[in-house]
């Protein structure tokens, strides 16, 4: 049995992770038609691929998003009526949204239209639609597609130029009946396949008073992935949103940038459990209000962001934009905003693109690892239930009850069917637990409660409380009228009296199984099915007993008696209770920045713990409930010598490593100890003198490892040595990243065949340092301004995806070894992808 289960400690989650896949089901045309002199009908036509479907203007905001015209505003021409929507519709509950009705057309074309009055044509409208789309299994993030109609350069139908790809028959249908038509705009830089885009920017812009307006920034962000507050911290949690402006005497900036939306706070299991301030839905709304001083002089500058979900974060983005102030329609949007008026850079190396898809080698292929967490929940669950059962609220019921089903029933069959019914009575009234707690609260708020300081902090004071019940100073028990109740109940026989037999067992061994369950339950609320699956898991346990043993009688002579050793049971949970609620204190502790369980901290309290759990097993003190040891059994004293060992081991947790100059993170301690490098007393290591006067970017990386944090000078040193590379795509705020290097690089044959075969890259796409001038990617259009702007761009327009990490081994000529490497566990196949590429390199020279 390992002992983090008894811990109720699991750090759930998978190791999910490739190239991704867009999709891209919907295509978008713009035609306008002039219908007077000075009218016009703006037409949207939207094609859906088979299966897919889109949502009216009108459906549920409960379900679906629905689609949505924004134009921006202007002198020039004003909105008659709303926009109107015609199609093939389909209206009732869809199963997708929990069976909300919605409102979605199912088959193509589907158009919208907006009349409008013009009063000056030479000005283009312009604006954005947004939309969802979805088929029968899942649904695409909203999607935003910009528009601009150029009334005054209308051209024929068959000119139309689609939003997205070239005309559709649906588009020559519009064109059949529209006798003049605009240029459609675009605004989309297309970007390599395999990126990840989560996030959607768009802009707006409000005049408050005469030189006053309100700059909007929103965010729309696809499902099960966050955007960083600008507020949070960047030292050991994600980087902060950011909005940069380019700097002039047209503009001043009146007060600080304001933020709007659904916000949650606390420490976040990607970076080591540092507090992170972040928006888990959209959409999310920056406002900052300038001062115009030159309304002609455009404002512009970029927004820089990363995004999260529960596994990774991508390399920061930066988003272009021009606020036009002396023309209301002219709010430029995206990457077409950026003027190229600085050096440019091409990163792009036409080798590695070569031998990125076909590596120089065959070996090293990764297959991705997909984790499951339910059944380790489930297990935590069960182990939770063996554990009750010892308990002496539970374990006499056993022989009593089973007495019950066997001796009161000449028909022995009857008598198991019974203790069967009673077994299943029993999952159900816990299963109904879990799902109850799951109703109430929701899958996402008991994840945030699970994660809040609030919350981490009472929980702390719950299961000190807990302890000292289980240590014998006071009984937690509800109320006598409940098990009154349904012990009456239970008397009156026939299935519903073995039911609240079951229930009635339930409320009278609360005192013992109630701490158990609410631990068990505070673990596993990081999943939606996590309170169900727990929840079976224990009930199972505690069921099979009963079953078992009303199946086969004489088994409950092998029973050990009820006696003093139950009482020490609860003791020994006491300590591990108190051990846990240190666990939540360390929470609480990093995110209110107290500073008073650091590492070295906290795993003292723990030594101090269970060599108290020690001392107790031994027999060196006694609490108030337990009677005089007269002398040691050897069960006891087989667990205490187990508590002794355990001890032993947590003292380990101090020693440190030579070759990393850290401590030596014991595995068992994984997740629930606080980060190592929250620590008071160690130094920082020291670098090779000689390399860095050569090649600055050298220091020393993850365990001790000499690296470098510029690829040109890697490469040039690895030139030098005659070694291949391994290039190491990483991030300061990337927990898969810490993962590999605090469990996989600290295997002595991953550490020593990177040290001494190898020459290591490190490139950090969230390294904050500015560049000494702000340069643009040429293949990208994007402006860079920080040293992990341009590792990031390296990464994409090499590599054409920029999830984290990646390993990738090239030779010092810049070819691709094999084929690269993600986030996955193993010691032995990260070691046998270093031979991989090792051999193909050495075999190629």
């Amino acid at each position: 049995m390992r002992f983090k289960f008894l811990l109720w400690i699991l750090l759930l989650g998978t190791s999910l992770h490739g190239q991704g896949q867009i999709y891209e089901p919907v295509t978008w045309e713009m035609t306008s038609k002039q219908v007077s002199a000075n009218e016009y009908d703006l037409i949207f036509t939207a094609t859906m691929e088979d299966g897919w479907t889109i949502y009216s203007q009108f459906t549920d905001d409960n379900g679906p998003v629905p689609t949505y015209f924004e134009f921006d505003t202007g002198t020039h021409f004003t909105l008659q009526g709303q926009v109107s929507e015609k199609g093939k519709k389909k209206e009732g509950p869809d199963p997708l949204f929990d069976n909300v009705v919605v409102i979605k057309y199912v088959k193509s074309p589907v158009l919208f239209m907006q009349r409008v009055q013009v009063s000056d044509a030479s000005k283009p409208i312009t604006g954005y639609l947004e939309f969802m789309t979805c088929d029968n299994e899942r649904c695409l993030p909203p999607t935003s597609v910009d528009f601009s109609f150029d009334l005054a350069k209308a051209k024929k139908a068959e000119e139309t130029v689609a939003a997205d790809t070239p005309p559709t028959p649906a588009a020559e249908k519009i064109q059949e009946e529209a006798p003049e038509e605009t240029s459609i705009v675009l605004d989309e830089t297309p970007e390599p396949s395999g990126i990840l885009q989560p996030v959607q920017w768009s802009f707006a812009k409000k005049e408050l008073e005469e030189n006053l307006y309100e700059l909007s920034f929103t965010a729309q962000i696809d499902e099960g992935w966050t955007l960083p507050s600008q507020h949070t911290s960047m030292d050991d949690g994600p980087l902060p949103t950011t909005v940069y402006f380019d700097e002039g005497p047209h503009f001043e900036l009146v007060g600080e940038m304001a933020e709007e939306g659904k916000k949650k706070e606390g420490p976040d299991p990607l970076f080591n459990n540092a507090i992170v301030i972040k928006f888990v839905e959209g959409p999310v709304v920056f406002k900052q209000k300038v001062k115009v001083l030159d309304p002609n002089t455009p404002i512009t500058g970029e927004v820089e962001f990363t995004s999260c979900d529960d596994e990774r974060c991508l390399t920061p983005q930066l988003e272009a934009f021009s606020f036009q102030l002396n023309d209301a329609n002219t709010v430029a949007i995206g990457n077409a905003a950026a003027p190229i008026d600085g050096n440019t850079i091409d990163q792009t190396i036409e080798t590695i693109r070569a031998t990125y898809t076909t590596p120089v080698g065959d070996c090293g292929v990764e297959d991705v690892a997909r984790g499951n967490s339910l059944p380790w929940t489930f297990l935590l669950g069960f182990l939770g239930g063996l554990v009750a059962l010892l308990t002496p609220c539970v374990f006499p019921m056993i022989p009593l009850t089973v007495s019950f089903f066997t001796k009161g029933n000449e028909d022995r069959s009857k008598g198991i069917r019974d203790a069967l019914i009673y077994g299943l009575s029993i999952i159900v009234i816990y299963v109904a637990i879990g799902l109850i707690i799951t109703g109430v609260f929701g899958a996402t708020a008991l994840n945030q409660l699970s994660t809040n300081w609030v919350a981490n902090t009472l929980f702390f004071l719950i299961f000190v409380f807990f302890a000292f019940s289980f240590f014998g100073y006071y009984e937690i028990t509800l109320p006598s009228s409940w098990a009154n109740k349904s012990n009456s109940l239970a008397n009156k026989g026939g299935y519903l009296g073995i039911f609240f037999m079951a229930f009635t067992l339930a409320l009278v061994s609360f005192s013992c199984t109630g701490p158990i369950i609410g631990s068990a339950l505070v673990q596993s609320a990081t999943n939606s099915l996590g309170p169900f699956v727990v929840m079976l898991g224990f009930s199972s346990a505690l069921a099979i007993p009963f079953t078992l043993f009303a199946a086969f009688p004489s088994w409950l002579n092998s029973l050990p008696r009820s006696g003093s050793w139950m009482n020490s049971v609860k003791v020994v949970l006491g300590f591990l209770e108190l051990a846990l609620a240190l666990k939540f204190l360390s929470v609480a502790d990093m995110t209110m920045h107290w500073n008073i369980l650091p590492y070295e901290v906290f795993m003292g309290l723990w030594v101090v713990i269970f060599a108290a759990m020690t001392a107790y097993l031994f027999g060196l003190f006694r609490f108030p409930h337990d009677s005089p040891m007269k002398k040691l059994s050897p069960t006891r004293g087989f667990f205490a010598v187990g508590s002794l060992a355990l001890t032993i081991y947590l003292v380990t947790g101090f020693f440190t490593n030579e070759l990393t100059q850290s401590y030596n993170s014991l595995k068992l301690m994984s997740g629930l100890a606080p980060p190592s490098q929250y620590n008071v007393l160690l130094p920082e290591p020291e670098v090779d003198p000689t390399i860095k006067a050569k090649y600055p970017s050298f220091t020393k990386c993850a365990n001790n490892l000499d690296c470098f944090k510029d690829y040109y000078e890697g490469v040039a040193y690895a030139k030098e040595q005659n070694k291949p590379i391994l290039l190491d795509f990483t991030g300061y705020g990337c927990v898969n990243c810490r993962k590999t290097e605090e469990h996989i690089w600290i295997a002595d044959k991953v550490r020593n065949n990177i040290q001494e075969n190898y020459v290591l890259i490190s490139l950090y796409v969230d390294d904050r340092k500015k560049l000494e001038e702000e340069i643009f990617s040429q293949p990208r259009n994007k402006k860079l301004r920080r040293v992990g702007d341009l590792w990031a761009d390296f990464q994409i327009v090499n590599f054409e995806q920029n999830s984290l990490p990646l390993y990738v081994m090239m030779s010092p000529d810049e070819k691709v070894l094999a084929a690269p490497r993600g986030y996955k566990e193993g010691i032995d196949d990260y070691a046998d992808f270093l031979n991989c590429g090792l051999s193909t390199y050495q075999s190629s020279k």
